[in-house]
């Protein structure tokens, strides 16, 4: 009998240590941390203030035009048969529409997935404008990045995959140069 009472509270107790795990691991991810624009590097990268920290943060779920002459941009040419001048081109288009969108010393707020970082140390999150717009949404949105989904940063795939298809087929931002 003392035994069974004993195992009763050790697996309440685990219980409760795991359900208390979770839920702070589930309260972090979904929270939003503030943070201020130093600069805009390009379509789908800022350099920001957080937690009194400089750090750069890559928009998660999509991928915009390379601005600059980089590895990635040859392979993005190669891959899309584009020439390299255009490629930049629409770089140079995707970073001005966000430079419209965000200006340095704005306040904005960051929601982390799963994964903190990617393979370059950058910070990855969905960024919020101070009006409560998600930027990486309206980027997409707007035409001026395409879709790119790297699990396990999943959350808003079915949202963002939306309003790429939205704006491909109503032609908008980098879309309207297309075929």
């Amino acid at each position: 009998m003392k035994r069974s009472i004993l195992i009763f509270f050790i697996v309440i107790t685990l219980i409760i240590n795991i359900s208390t795990t979770i839920y702070a691991k589930n309260q972090q991810i979904n929270s939003k941390y503030p943070a201020f624009v130093i600069r805009i590097i390009d379509g789908d990268t800022l350099k920001i203030i957080i937690n009194g920290r400089k750090e750069r943060i890559r928009l998660i779920g999509i991928d915009a035009p390379e601005s600059r002459k980089n590895k990635k941009a040859y392979r993005d040419a190669a891959r899309t048969h584009k020439d390299l001048n255009t490629i930049i081109e629409m770089g140079k288009k995707s970073t001005a529409f966000l430079k419209r969108l965000i200006k340095p010393g704005d306040k904005i707020f960051i929601e982390f997935d799963i994964q903190l970082r990617d393979k370059y140390g950058r910070l990855l999150g969905y960024v919020y404008l101070d009006n409560g717009q998600m930027l990486n949404e309206e980027i997409l949105k707007a035409g001026y990045a395409t879709l790119m989904t790297i699990p396990p940063n999943i959350k808003y795939v079915s949202k963002f995959y939306k309003a790429y298809l939205e704006a491909r087929r109503n032609k908008r931002g980098l879309w309207a140069y297309q075929n």
